[in-house]
């Protein structure tokens, strides 16, 4: 099966797809219990990696009925080592998970690609603390060596790249860049963003891309937004802007409310699937290089679908 590590083909413009939020989705649609929405539990078992692979199924049997790529992310956000430890996994058992995880994707990638919906299998890694608050700030290096575990096993297993997200802050989002540069991982590093725009930590999202990329060479393949409402940040994203350029992918959560709102709730808020397939698309219509569009906490299957379908219709 041919690897894109080299080439990645989402960077050529073309849609490409990612599923909606798993965690969210797996919890309050299909009712399982995920302490910690340590998703990569469901790895362990037949059964667990079967409610996986119908996951991913649905999700890219989308993009391929409208004719558009697919990424393969991983159900890795939990699967490092302070998470695992919460959950009673060793470290051993984390690394065998993290690999069958990958060898799940290859395994979905050979059954479902076609010439229409080539699939990048991607290797997901979650912020080292909560994905809304940067709580105790690693430095750069602390971040390099905490998921440099998890990266290692992610080339070896053949994962075309690294995906890093909800990360709150610079310093954990250069770690893994660095992380994913010494074992020549293409890497794309998703921030999350307030309602403001901005990052948790305060800081503005132009400023967060410049810091990554002066500190790690621009390693980054590309920038995502994920974890906030299309209106929480698209009239920052300006077109002809430099820092807007290395932007090309976005996960947005299906609610408008913001991050403190939806720690309090106590029902998922799916939002408006059609009204965030138009939020897309005009995205798409100011900013046609971000062609990396997904879903993140409370979408499923409905948003991608509008998602796509709305896109592909503009375009």
């Amino acid at each position: 099966m041919k690897s894109y590590r080299e080439h990645l083909p989402q960077l050529a413009d073309r849609i490409f797809l990612t599923d909606g939020g798993i965690e969210t989705t797996l919890i309050y649609l299909e009712g399982l219990d995920l302490p910690y929405f340590a998703a990569f539990r469901l790895l362990q078992d037949e059964t667990g990696r079967e409610t996986l692979r119908r996951y991913y199924r649905r999700h890219a049997e989308i993009a391929r009925l409208n004719g558009v790529g697919f990424i393969l992310e991983s159900a890795t956000w939990r699967a490092s080592a302070d998470w695992a430890d919460k959950v009673g996994v060793s470290l051993t058992a984390l690394d065998e998970t993290n690999r069958m995880a990958i060898d799940l994707l290859h395994g979905l990638r050979a059954e479902l690609q076609t010439e229409g919906s080539p699939m990048v299998v991607s290797g997901c890694v979650g912020p080292r603390g909560d994905g809304y608050d940067p709580g105790k700030v690693m430095t750069a290096a602390e971040a390099q060596a905490y998921h440099g575990r998890q990266i290692a096993v992610f080339a070896t297993a053949g994962a075309d790249m690294v995906t890093a997200i909800t990360m709150t802050n610079t310093p954990e989002a250069v770690g893994v860049a660095l992380a994913a540069k010494s074992r020549g991982m293409p890497v794309a590093i998703s921030f999350t963003v307030e309602t403001n725009g901005r990052l948790p930590t305060g800081q503005p999202l132009q400023d967060a891309i410049a810091a990554v990329d002066a500190a790690t060479g621009a390693a980054p393949a590309y920038y995502m937004i994920n974890c906030a409402h299309p209106t929480h940040f698209a009239e920052q994203l300006v077109a002809g802007q430099p820092w807007v350029s290395r932007i090309r992918g976005v996960r947005a959560n299906a609610s408008r409310c913001s991050h403190a709102e939806l720690d309090r709730a106590t029902e998922l808020d799916a939002g408006d699937p059609v009204e965030l397939g138009a939020l897309y698309r005009d995205l798409r219509a100011r900013l046609g290089h971000i062609s990396v569009l997904g879903g993140c906490c409370g979408t499923d299957h409905r948003h991608i679908e509008q998602i796509a379908g709305q896109c592909r219709k503009a375009a």
